[in-house]
Parts: C-alpha cells; structure tokens; sequence
C-alpha cells in the first residue's frame, strides 16, 4: 500500500517542490504540440525525444512503486500521462515514415522492453535485489538524460549566441535538480540524488554561459522562437535540449534529436 510518510518533513517539502518545478517544466512542450494541432502537421518535429522521456517516466514509475515513495510516483505518473498525450498528437498528424518508426520504437521500448524488465525483476529477484536493480537502471539513463545538453552547450560555445539555451529553462531544470538531489539525500536515496549532482552541474554551465554569451553579436539578433523541445524525465526532474531559429542562425538549422 502506498502511503505518504512524513517522517522527515524536509525531506517532503523538496520532494513537493521537485513536483511542482518538474510539472512547470512539463507544460513547455505545449506550445510546439498546439502549432501541430493547429498546422496539421509534425513539420521537421521529432518522436524519438518524447518515446526516450516516456520510456523514463515510465522506469521511474516503476521504481516508485517498488519503493513506495509516493512524490517520485506522482511526478513520474504525471510524466507518463504528458508525454503519452504529446506522443498521441504526434502519431495523429505524421507522416507515414515518421509515423512507423515512432510506432516500431514504442513497441521495442516502451512495451518488449520494459515489459521484459517488470516480468523478470517480479519474476526472477528479491525485494530488496528488485529495488536495486531498477534504481541503478534509473540512475544510467538519467546520467544519460542529463549529459544531452552537451549538444546545445557546443552549439551555444561555437555560436557564442544564447538564442539555442533560453535562461528560464536553465534556470527551472537547475533548481529541480537540487530540489530532487535534497529529496534523495535525504532520503539516503543514492539512485535518485546522484543523477541530480550531474543534472545540477550542467544546469550550472548552462547559466554561466548564458551570462557570457548573452550580450549579441553586433547585428544579431536576441529574439528566439523555440522549435523543439527535448524533454526527459528522470525522477521526477527533467533534461531539455532546444532548438531555436532567427533570421540570423536560419541556415544552421538542423532537427533537435540527441540523446538519453
């Protein structure tokens, strides 16, 4: 039975903060899914970012069941219901090619895969070997989902320009992951405050960046339309990786897939 323990009332508060930073985040993929909607079309929008996060939610799911911790059940149960709706409106208006390999991929994945890893950890281990093996399966493809942005950091250090890395996103990933990386700690949850460490120091180098690079170019331009969101849930805290346009960069656009 699920229950909600406040044994350590600190521990509580960081987890519900890590919710509601992590539920902010979420909500940014909304713009790009309405455009779709209204476009009828995926344009040169991506599935893989979105199957990765659901993959993710869907591990640490798992994982909160196994331990019974009901915010890192929330936060991933919420995770799994925006994704799936994003990955629906996906499907609904691609193109047949994008269409078959998003559903081949969530086949793989998101059902084989994770069917084969729930029926063999139920099946074949212990409680506490259980827990063990799922949390150091979290924890790699979180590591995973949090080195992502090395992409946009490149981009943002070859380009000098700030227009691919928008700072309030930065800024919300940086705080979920030390709201996360507390909750864990305090927890004595390795496999949850550990990937945050990694989370929280490229969330760093981001915002340092931004803080060197934000003044433009003579002649650019500052504005930014966000063209892609990448999102990836670990637990509970989230990767983004974004691609975004002016008429300045039009000519190095390129698709905004990548990683974990």
């Amino acid at each position: 039975m699920l229950v909600i323990r406040i044994e350590h009332p600190l521990a509580f508060g960081f987890g519900l903060l890590g919710n509601i930073l992590s539920f902010m985040v979420f909500l940014a993929p909304l713009p790009t899914f309405y455009r779709v909607y209204k476009k009828k079309s995926t344009e040169s929008f991506h599935s893989l970012p979105y199957i990765v996060a659901l993959f993710s939610a869907m591990l640490w799911l798992y994982y909160a069941i196994l331990t019974r911790d009901v915010l890192l059940l929330t936060i991933n149960g919420t995770a799994c219901v925006f994704e799936s709706i994003y990955l629906a409106i996906f499907i609904v208006y691609a193109p047949r090619d994008a269409l078959v390999f998003a559903l081949k991929l969530i086949s793989m994945l998101n059902i084989l895969l994770y069917g084969c890893l729930v029926v063999c950890t139920l099946m074949f281990l212990k409680e506490r070997k259980r827990i063990e093996i799922m949390g150091s399966v979290c924890a790699s493809l979180a590591v995973c989902v949090f080195v992502a942005p090395l992409s946009v950091i490149k981009r943002v250090i070859r380009t000098k320009s700030v227009e691919y890395m928008p700072f309030s996103l930065s800024l919300f990933l940086t705080l979920s992951a030390i709201a996360w990386f507390c909750y864990g700690l305090l927890r004595k949850d390795t496999f949850v405050a550990v990937p945050n460490v990694i989370g929280f120091i490229f969330g760093m180098v981001q915002m340092v960046l931004y803080f060197i690079y934000k003044t433009p170019r003579n002649g650019e331009s500052t504005s930014q339309v966000v063209d892609i969101e990448k999102y990836q849930t670990t637990n509970g805290s989230t990767v983004v990786e974004i691609e975004t346009t002016n008429d300045s960069v039009e000519a190095d656009k390129k698709p905004g897939v990548s990683k974990a």
